[in-house]
């Protein structure tokens, strides 16, 4: 598959099979997420594929989080377990993160470059015909979210890549043209 092809093609996919996705199927994505540019070459990524206990905590943790936003403790409770099942059942769970370079300059290159990694990643995913969910956002400073992972102390998780065989693919969401958003200057 081409690149255009292969981005073309990519979509956030909510619902996996409950096909596994093989150990060298991983390292073949990790392999291509290494290719990102990254100034300097500082390889700032480091990698941690979730087994189910790892993908279970930090279920419990996102879940946690969001039965914060339900007031009955009951209904709290089933958000929290239904979350944490769905997060253990999923085929792969990769979080992406990034040492902490005391430079803010060095810093803010790292992430890009991580994020670059991110995104080869997911277009290997669709060449190998997986399906992948990035996932962002406040739980990732979260320290037992951290925990979960198992990230080190001078790490930050910049974020997880849910990876499986799609088992409903989205139709694509409308995008803005490039044209209408690029100005060409002299």
């Amino acid at each position: 598959m081409n690149v255009m092809d292969a981005l073309a093609h990519r979509r956030s996919i909510k619902k996996f099979s409950d096909r596994p996705v093989t150990r060298a199927q991983v390292e073949r994505l990790l392999a291509a997420a290494v290719l990102a540019p990254n100034h300097r070459l500082t390889q700032p990524w480091r990698f941690y594929v979730l087994g189910p206990k790892a993908r279970r905590a930090y279920g419990e943790v996102l879940g946690a989080r969001k039965a914060q936003k339900v007031e009955e403790p009951a209904a709290a409770a089933r958000v929290r377990e239904k979350v944490a099942a769905e997060q253990a059942a999923l085929p792969c769970m990769i979080a992406v993160a990034m040492r902490e370079d005391p430079n803010p300059e060095i810093r803010e290159e790292d992430f890009g470059a991580c994020m670059m990694a991110v995104d080869n990643l997911l277009l290997a995913a669709v060449d190998e015909g997986l399906g992948t969910h990035v996932k962002t956002g406040g739980v990732m400073q979260d320290p037992d979210a951290r925990a979960a992972v198992g990230v080190a102390a001078d790490e930050r998780i910049v974020a997880v890549v849910n990876v499986g065989v799609p088992d409903e693919v989205p139709v694509p969401k409308p995008r803005l043209p490039a044209a209408g958003l690029t100005h060409w200057t002299e």
